[in-house]
C-alpha cells in the first residue's frame, strides 16, 4: 500500500492594509498645517489660548480648502489630554480618534442626510448627556446649508443656549443659505482659495514623501488646474501618482486633463493676435489630434485673455492666475498688441462660446467658430480713440454753429485707412471750401421776421422745431426781438425759454446781425381771444355713447335687459 501523498497549500499573501488616499494621509493635523488659512488658525489659536472659545462657529468656503479639516484640528485642541491646547499632540487616543473621524465624542454629521426636524430633536435630547471621555462634546454639521429651515429653528435655543461641555462646529460651502438667526449666534470665518503657488509647494512635498519624481511645471498645472481646492489639487495627484508611478512630467498632465501644453497654446494666441485664422484652426486642429478636448481648449484660451485683460490694465506679473509666472512677457505683449477694447471683445466670445458648448454635440464647430471671431476683430481700441476724435471734432463744430449732419452708419465706420499699430488719428478735417461770409442783417421792424428765420438756419435740434412754430416777430425794442405763439403752443414757448436754449438763440441772433440781440418768448393775447371765440368741435363718437348711456332711460333698460347702446342715430 503506497504511502498517502501529503499536500500542503501554497502560502496566502498577507493582507495588505487598506490603501488610503493622499487627501486622507495628507490632511493638516494642526493649525500650524493649514495652507493658505494662516488668518483663522491665528484666530483660533488665540482663542484658546486666551480662554475666550465660543459655542458655536460657521466655516464658510469653497470645496477642499480645509473646513473639515481645521474643524477637526480645534476638537483635537479642545479634548486633547494635554489641553485646551493651541497645539495638539496627536499622539494620545484622543487626538488619533478624532484625526480618524471615529471619536465618541466628536460627533461628524452631514447635514444633507440628517436634515430633518426629527434628526435636529434627537440631537437636542442628545446633548444633555455628557462626554463620555473627553473635555467637551463637539458636534461637526458638514453641508449644513442643507438643513431644513424648521430644523433650524428647532436648534436656535439650543444653539444660543448650549450645556457648558457642548461645541458646535458648522460647515458649509454657501452660507447664503443658512438663515440670519443660525448667523447670529455663530462666529463665521471665511476661508478663502489657496494660491497656486502654495498648492505646487505642497504638492511637491507630498511627491517627495511618494518617492516620486515630478517636473516643477506639472505641478504648476495642476495647482492651476485645482482653481484653489487643495482636495481637488490631491485628486489630481493621485490620478497622476497611478499614470506615471516613477515621474510626473507636464506632458503626462497634459495629457490626463485633456487640455493643451503652454506651447500649443501660446501658439494658437499668436496666431489670433496676428488675426491669422487660418494658423489658428491648424493649430486647433493639431490640439485636437493631440487629444485636447474643444471645451478644455476654449476653457484655456478664456484663462489666458483673463490674464491678458489683467496685464493690459497695468497688474503685476504677481495677479496672473492661468498662466506661468514664465510667460508673463509673452501675455503682458499679446494684451498690448490686441489693445484692452479686443481682449475684452475675445473674452465675451469664449463666454458665450463655453455656454453654447454645454448645450451642444457640436464643440469642435463652436470652437473654430470662436477662434475665427476673435482673430476677424479689429483694432478696438483704435477705432474707440478715432470716435472720441470724430465726437470731439464734431462737438466743436457744432458749437461753432457749422457742424454738417453725419448719419449713424458714417460715424459708426471706421476710416477707410485705417492700419495696424498707428497712433491715435488726429480730429478729422472738414476739407470743403469754406462758404463765402454773409453780411449781417441790420434788426430793424421790417426785418424781425428775416432775422428770426435766419437764426433758426443756424441752429439744430428739437427746440428748433419748437420754435418754428411761432406765429409773429415783432421788434420789441433796440436789439431786441419777441418771439410770439399762439396759446396752443405753450409748451413750445416754454421750451424755448429755458436759459441755456436761450442763449443759443441769441448766439445764433448775434451771428446773423453782427450784434448783440436779446430775445423773450411770448403768448399772443389776440390768438388767445380768437380761440375763445371759435364754437367747440363736436364730441367724438365714443364721447357721445358715454353721455348717451347715462340718459335715464337707457341706464333702466341696462338693469332690465342689460342693454348696451352701440350706434347713435341723430334725427334728421
Amino acid at each position: 500500500m503506497a504511502d498517502s501523498q501529503l499536500t500542503t497549500e501554497p502560502p496566502r499573501p498577507a493582507t495588505p492594509h487598506p490603501y488610503v488616499v493622499v487627501a486622507r494621509r495628507y490632511r493638516p493635523q494642526s493649525f500650524g498645517e493649514l495652507i493658505g488659512q494662516e488668518h483663522v488658525a491665528q484666530a483660533l489659536s488665540n482663542a484658546i489660548t486666551s480662554h475666550r472659545v465660543g459655542h458655536a462657529y460657521l466655516f464658510t468656503g469653497a470645496r477642499g480648502v480645509g473646513k473639515t479639516s481645521c474643524a477637526r484640528i480645534l476638537a483635537k485642541a479642545l479634548d486633547c489630554v494635554e489641553g485646551p491646547t493651541a497645539t495638539p499632540c496627536n499622539r494620545c487616543d484622543i487626538c488619533q480618534s478624532v484625526s480618524l473621524g471615529d471619536d465618541v465624542d466628536v460627533l461628524e454629521i452631514d447635514g444633507a442626510s440628517n436634515r430633518g426636524i426629527d434628526d435636529i430633536r434627537q440631537l437636542r435630547q442628545n446633548v444633555n448627556i455628557r462626554p463620555s471621555r473627553a473635555r467637551f462634546k463637539i458636534y461637526i454639521i458638514d453641508e449644513v446649508h442643507m438643513v431644513t429651515r424648521d430644523a433650524f429653528n428647532a436648534l436656535l435655543k439650543t444653539l444660543e443656549e448650549p450645556p457648558e461641555h457642548v461645541k458646535f462646529i458648522f460647515c458649509t460651502t454657501e452660507p447664503t443659505k443658512i438663515p440670519i438667526t443660525i448667523l447670529s449666534r455663530c462666529q463665521r470665518f471665511d476661508f478663502a482659495g489657496i494660491s497656486p503657488r502654495s498648492i505646487a509647494a505642497r504638492l511637491g512635498q507630498i511627491v517627495r514623501a511618494e518617492g516620486v519624481e515630478a517636473e516643477p511645471g506639472a505641478l504648476e498645472v495642476i495647482a492651476r488646474r485645482a482653481s484653489g481646492s487643495m482636495r481637488d489639487s490631491q485628486s489630481l495627484l493621485e490620478q497622476l501618482l497611478a499614470f506615471a508611478s516613477q515621474r510626473i512630467t507636464v506632458a503626462d498632465v497634459h495629457g490626463m486633463l485633456g487640455t493643451a501644453g503652454d506651447q500649443r497654446l501660446t501658439a494658437l494666441v499668436k496666431h489670433l493676435v496676428d488675426r491669422n485664422p487660418a494658423g489658428a484652426l491648424g493649430e486647433l486642429d493639431a490640439a485636437a489630434h493631440e487629444g485636447v478636448e474643444p471645451p478644455q481648449l476654449i476653457e484655456q484660451l478664456f484663462g489666458y485673455f483673463r490674464d491678458c485683460m489683467v496685464t493690459a490694465v497695468g497688474c503685476p506679473a504677481e495677479a496672473l492666475l492661468y498662466v506661468p509666472p514664465a510667460a508673463a512677457g509673452e501675455v503682458a505683449e499679446a494684451g498690448r498688441r490686441l489693445g484692452l477694447q479686443a481682449v475684452l471683445a475675445a473674452m465675451q466670445i469664449l463666454d458665450q462660446t463655453l455656454s453654447r458648448m454645454r448645450l451642444s454635440t457640436q464643440a469642435r464647430v463652436l470652437a473654430e467658430l470662436a477662434v475665427v471671431r476673435i482673430s476677424q476683430l479689429e483694432e478696438l481700441d483704435e477705432l474707440a480713440n478715432w470716435m472720441a476724435a470724430l465726437g470731439a471734432g464734431q462737438a466743436g463744430g457744432e458749437a461753432a454753429g457749422g457742424a454738417r449732419p453725419t448719419t449713424s452708419a458714417q460715424a459708426a465706420a471706421p476710416p477707410p485707412a485705417a492700419k495696424k499699430n498707428i497712433e491715435p488719428a488726429a480730429p478729422p478735417q472738414d476739407l470743403r471750401p469754406a462758404p463765402a461770409a454773409v453780411p449781417p442783417l441790420a434788426l430793424a421792424a421790417e426785418t424781425a421776421a428775416d432775422v428770426w428765420g435766419r437764426a433758426l438756419e443756424k441752429m439744430s435740434g428739437m427746440v428748433v422745431e419748437q420754435a418754428k412754430q411761432f406765429s409773429r416777430v415783432e421788434l420789441a425794442g433796440p436789439d431786441r426781438l419777441a418771439v410770439f405763439f399762439a396759446p396752443k403752443y405753450t409748451l413750445a414757448r416754454s421750451a424755448c425759454q429755458r436759459p441755456d436754449q436761450v442763449s443759443r438763440f441769441e448766439q445764433a441772433l448775434a451771428e446773423v446781425t453782427g450784434r448783440p440781440v436779446r430775445v423773450e418768448f411770448v403768448l399772443a393775447a389776440e390768438d388767445r381771444a380768437a380761440e375763445e371765440a371759435v364754437a367747440p368741435r363736436p364730441p367724438l363718437p365714443h364721447q357721445r355713447l358715454l353721455e348717451v348711456s347715462r340718459h335715464p332711460m337707457l341706464q333702466r333698460a341696462a338693469e332690465l335687459f342689460g342693454a348696451q347702446p352701440v350706434n347713435i342715430e341723430e334725427p334728421g
